[in-house]
This record gives C-alpha cells, structure tokens and sequence, in this order.
C-alpha cells in the first residue's frame, strides 16, 4: 500500500495527515506552535517553530497510523495565506515573519493604492484592494522600516512555501497562495510586473509560480531523514488554506459555496472565470482547481472570537472540561442553548482583530450592544455565536448581489462540529447546511492534491467526486429564519453606525 500526506501550517498549529489512494484518512496529527505580538496589532511567528511542528506532526501521524515512511509517495502543502518570511542568500531567515492577521500595515495600503493609481485601478490589475493582511504592504513595510534586512533579502515565501524550501531546498509557491500577496495577476494566473514595477518590488525576490497539483520538488536527503520518510518523495504545489480546505470540502463547481468557521470565518465559492467585486469587498483568487478561480469573504476573528469568549471568560468551563474529560467548547455551546432566539435583542460585534470582510477597517472593535438588566451570561454566549455567523452572512449577501450561483453551503471547521451552530447556521444564512465525510480540511485538500499530481486521480475534480459525499442536510426552522432575519437586518447596520467612533476609539 502507498500514502499521500497532507501537510497544514496553521496559524496556532500544523497538522498532518495521511490517506490511502482512494481518499481513505487514515490517521492525523497536530502539533502547536505560538505566536508572537511584540506591539499592538503585530502578529509574528518563527519560521523554524513551523518546520519544528512538521517534523513532530508527520512522525506522529506515521507513528499513529503504523504506516511505514516509505510507503508514502506523495506530499500536498497547505499553510495560512499572506505571512512573509524573508530569506537571505544562505538560506536563514532574516525576522520573524508577518502574520495574515497583523495590523501594522495601514500607511503602506494607501501607499499601495496610491502608487497603482488608485482602489479601482489596483483590483483592474490583481482583483483585489489593498489590506494589512497582505503581503504586499508587509514587503513595503520592511523595505521602509528594516533597510538593512531588506537589502539582506533574496527570497519572499509564504508559510507554507518556506516548509517546502526546508523539504526540497526549492524555491517555489502555486497560484492560490500566490492570489493573497497582492502581486498576482490573478486573471493572468503569474505575477503583475505592472504592479512590481510601480512599488519597485523586483520580481526575482519572487519564486516561481506553478499550478497547485504540479510537482515542485522532492524530499533532500536531509529532510527525509527529519521527517522519517524517504528521499525523493515529490512535493506538489499544494495550496493557501482557504483553496486547500475548499478542494478537501469539494468545492470545485459552481453553485456549492463552503461556510468555515475557524479561527477566522470564510465562505468560498468556485467560480468558472475571474469574477471581481468592483468595491473589493471579497476576495478574488485563482483557485487550486487548474484555470478555475473563487471569490471569498474572511471575517478575522469568527472562531477566535468564541476562543476570546472562552480564554477571558469561560475558565470555569475549561476547569470544568478538564474534570470530564470534555471539550470546553461543548459546555459553552450547551448554555448557549438554554438563552432565547435572538438573546433578548442582544448583538456581539466580532471586530475583536480588525475586520477585513465585508469591512476592510483594522480600526474596527468588538462590542456588546444590547444589555440590558435581563441579559444573562448564557445570552451573551449566544449572542458571540450569533454575530459570528451574521458576519458570515454578509459575505453570502455580497455573493448574491454578484449573481454567484449559491445551490447549496457546505459547512466545514469547528462550526460544523457543533449541531446547535449548524441549525443557527441555516436559519441565519437561510440555506441547507450540508454536511460532507471529509471533515479534515485543509490538510486533506492538499493530500488530494499530492495524488492528482502524481497520477492516482486524473484531475482535481475526479480526486473530489471519488473521495467526497454528502451525509447529512440540515434545513432553516421557520421560526428561527424569520427572528434572525429581523436581528441580521438590524446586525448590518451597527458596524456603520459605530464607525467613526471605533475611529475615536483607536486613537485614545
């Protein structure tokens, strides 16, 4: 028997996975990793942490599974779009890379924008406006603020991308990660040099640029041996989670749109062409699916707002679940339940990082609105988990509004774990929550990935209709679609009430 493994840098974690060459998972595993936040709204990890956490996770996945390091044949690579590691001409990482979710970058986006001749003319070249989570503005701020480093510089990677310089001793990235730098032609599917060429961004600071199931490299014979495998094993192009985890829910045709609520909430859709959203509101990439492409909204901090919740206020839970044994988690969820449709009129705004869809305003904060001396803790449980999905929902709003075709939404992340967030997600999105046996995300979309590079699958979409099925449909419940579309029309409005004064707010 022969093994495909798909490997996920996270943002808090790595995770491995192993499955047969019928789609078959046949084991995973995780190991974390921290990250740093030298100032306010900076977000940094260590490259080396990642490469630390690969090797312990794909030993451990071969350990648990009892499968050989020579029976696999393949690696897919997925990681969190838009870090930065920059490399020196020795091979060592310069700093502390820049995360998806740092801030620092607000000065360097209207710069961006600025330098492209404006918002309109930036996403006519490369489909998107400018955020602080990109890459782009992260590489200006280094040139600007660390000089010295940036002159150091030879190479710019992607997470992902830099664990495959460790595998492979290759340079190289794949369209999908490539889409969420900000220097894609994403139409064109490689790299703008009309854009490079007006930030004065040289391009050969850029590896190439290859199709996501297209091999890139093989194991040297000194990453074999750290990783317990063999060498010459081939490493696909692999994907950015957001592509990766759609591949691993099969989001490969028009009309299925994925709903993932991890640390951040995203809702993908594959889409036949380049469709741009003239007000840059989602995203527009190229897609892991060969000529295809997707559009998809992120929210910051969805999931990481109930992890906030459980950090700050539910350590009575996570002693409790530490008794039995249980995820903190389920505790939270089952007070959540026992609060009223709609927590009494009670709102939680999820801006707890920023926002970036449908609102790209780094400014943005967290709120409560609503208390009242009725408000009861379990209502403010639920009132997180409500305002996380009507932020998911605007996401689905800005899709209809650009006649993308939504049949049906695949439900996928810690989200999709929970029946109670899967009911509150189909009377908030007012569309049947469905249900696939491919809950691994990620790390499972990239292993797909690794097959169809090496021939076990003959495309993309034959790896997805052979591996995935559905299981299990859930319907909105009248009752509960019609209050929360009373809630969610009164939900869109509040971020633009508040927003000068989350203006006000920051610069105290």
């Amino acid at each position: 028997m022969s093994y495909l493994l798909g490997i996920d840098i996270g943002t808090s974690s790595t995770k491995t996975l192993l499955c047969d060459h019928k789609g078959k998972v046949i084991a995973t595993a995780v190991s974390e990793h921290p990250i740093y936040s030298p100032k306010p709204g900076w977000s940094e990890q260590h490259p080396a942490d990642w490469w630390k956490a690969t090797q312990t996770a794909t030993r451990e996945v071969l350990k648990k599974s009892k499968i050989r390091g020579d029976q696999v044949t393949a690696i897919g690579l997925s990681g969190q779009m838009h870090g930065s590691v920059f490399i020196d001409k020795s091979g060592k990482v310069i700093r502390p890379a820049l995360l998806w979710n740092d801030q620092r970058t607000t000065d360097e986006c209207k710069e961006i924008e600025k330098k492209a001749g404006g918002r309109n003319e930036l996403i006519a070249m490369v489909a998107n406006p400018a955020l602080t989570g990109f890459t782009a503005p992260k590489i200006l701020w280094f040139r600007k603020n660390e000089p010295r480093n940036y002159e150091k510089t030879v190479r710019i990677l992607l997470p992902k991308d830099y664990i495959r310089f460790c595998m492979t001793g290759e340079f190289a990235t794949e369209v999908s990660d490539a889409s969420g730098t900000l220097l894609l032609n994403v139409a064109k599917r490689q790299w703008s040099t009309e854009l490079l060429n007006k930030l004065k961004i040289d391009q050969d600071l850029l590896p190439p640029c290859y199709e996501s199931f297209e091999i890139t490299g093989r194991l040297t014979v000194t990453a074999a041996k750290q990783l317990g495998l063999r060498q010459g094993v081939p490493v696909v192009g692999g994907a950015g989670d957001q592509a990766a985890g759609a591949i691993g829910n099969g989001i490969v045709s028009a009309g299925i749109v994925s709903a993932t609520l991890g640390t951040s909430g995203v809702v993908f859709a594959h889409s036949d062409k380049p469709t741009r959203d003239p007000l840059g509101r989602v995203h527009t990439m190229c897609h892991a699916v060969p000529g295809k492409w997707c559009v998809f909204g992120c929210m910051l901090s969805a999931g990481g707002s109930f992890q906030w919740f459980r950090n700050q206020l539910g350590q009575t839970e996570v002693t409790e679940a530490k008794r039995k044994k249980i995820d903190p988690y389920e505790l939270l969820v089952a007070q959540a339940e026992q609060a009223p449709l709609g927590s009494e009129g009670l709102f939680f705004l999820p801006y707890l990082t920023g926002e970036r869809c449908p609102h790209p305003d780094p400014k943005a904060r967290g709120a409560w609105i609503g208390l009242t001396s009725r408000t009861t803790r379990n209502m403010m449980i639920r009132a997180v988990m409500e305002g996380v999905t009507f932020g998911m929902r605007d996401a689905i709003e800005i899709m209809k509004d650009m006649k993308i075709p939504i049949n049906q939404i695949r439900a996928s992340g810690g989200g999709a774990k929970s029946p109670f967030w899967r009911q509150l997600q189909a009377d908030i999105y007012q569309f049947p929550i469905v249900l696939t046996n491919a809950s691994e995300g990620p790390a499972y979309g990239v292993a797909l990935l690794a097959g169809v590079g090496t021939g076990v699958w003959k495309s993309v979409e034959e790896a997805c209709r052979s591996s995935i099925t559905q299981t299990q449909t859930i319907k909105p419940q009248k009752k509960g679609a019609k209050t929360y579309e009373q809630h969610y029309q009164v939900y869109r409005k509040l971020y633009h009430d508040l927003k000068q004064r989350f203006i006000e707010i920051a610069s105290l």
